[in-house]
């Protein structure tokens, strides 16, 4: 099998699909109204609209509703691979007495899935082959550990896996850099919550795990720019280019504000 239909394959797995899920995001996660979701909730408690089948019963309100919380979520493919793969399609309403474990897979499940997404970006980002065999073999580890028991995936180290993910997405960040000719800029500032950055060159700019909150980034050049677990919430990218900006996820791009003017990466 090509890398192209490998990473064709595993990006499938990343689609969400609610029918094949039994509502994990809707219960296990913590949540709250002032973020964007129906109420405050507790983990582990369910949603006030997940319905008995597990669907939503508000699902084609959201935007309506203004659930800015819900449009945002992404959960990687992780809620039907738990529920389908992992639990053979058990639930956690039939077999309470899993449903905590489950949850607990979930959230593990989600970051894995969300760090295969960075990793195939950061693969179509590089020539280089030995980094694009690091990261093949990062799949694979993360694949496997998804094909184990519940109970070996609690006890997977993933924060030493997560740092081999960091170290390459560092690596892959500058040599992006590097190649577009922009300065990758020391980042001291976090927090541009309802900056105006209109119009702005922001190229080669390092915005991971930036608050970007009501910020205003129409017509900003983002060449190359990271925006790696930046917080878009409200964000304007009404006209803005956004098709070489780097590890932007879908979600992120829900939570923000675009037109028919906005171009997202392919």
């Amino acid at each position: 099998m090509t890398k192209e239909k490998t990473y064709s394959r595993v990006l499938k797995k990343l689609t969400i699909d609610c029918e094949k899920c039994c509502g994990l995001c809707c219960v296990g996660l913590y949540f709250s109204k002032s973020d964007g979701f129906p109420t405050d909730k507790a983990a582990g408690k369910p949603c006030v609209n997940l319905m008995s089948d597990f669907s939503c019963s508000i699902h084609s309100k959201l935007i309506e509703c203004k659930m800015k919380g819900c449009l945002a979520y992404d959960c990687f493919g992780a809620g039907q691979m738990v529920t389908q793969s992992i639990y053979h399609g058990s639930d956690w309403k039939s077999m309470p007495e899993i449903s905590e474990q489950m949850y607990k897979v979930f959230l593990i499940v989600w970051q894995l899935h969300q760090m295969i997404w960075y990793l195939v970006e950061a693969s179509s980002l590089v020539s280089d082959s030995d980094i694009k065999n690091d990261i093949d073999a990062l799949i694979n580890e993360n694949e496997n550990i998804t094909k184990l028991s519940p109970d070996e995936i609690l006890n997977f180290d993933i924060d030493k896996y997560k740092s081999k993910i960091n170290n390459i997405l560092r690596n892959v960040t500058k040599l992006v850099s590097n190649a577009n000719n922009t300065k990758s800029i020391n980042k001291k500032t976090v927090d541009f919550i309802g900056k105006n950055l209109k119009k702005q060159n922001l190229d080669g700019r390092d915005l991971s795990m930036t608050l970007l909150i009501a910020a205003n980034l129409e017509g900003c050049s983002l060449y190359g720019t990271n925006f790696l677990g930046a917080d878009l919430r409200d964000a304007s990218i009404n006209n803005t280019d956004l098709s070489k900006s780097i590890f932007l996820t879908q979600g992120q791009i829900n939570s923000a504000i675009g037109n028919k003017n906005t171009i997202l990466p392919s």
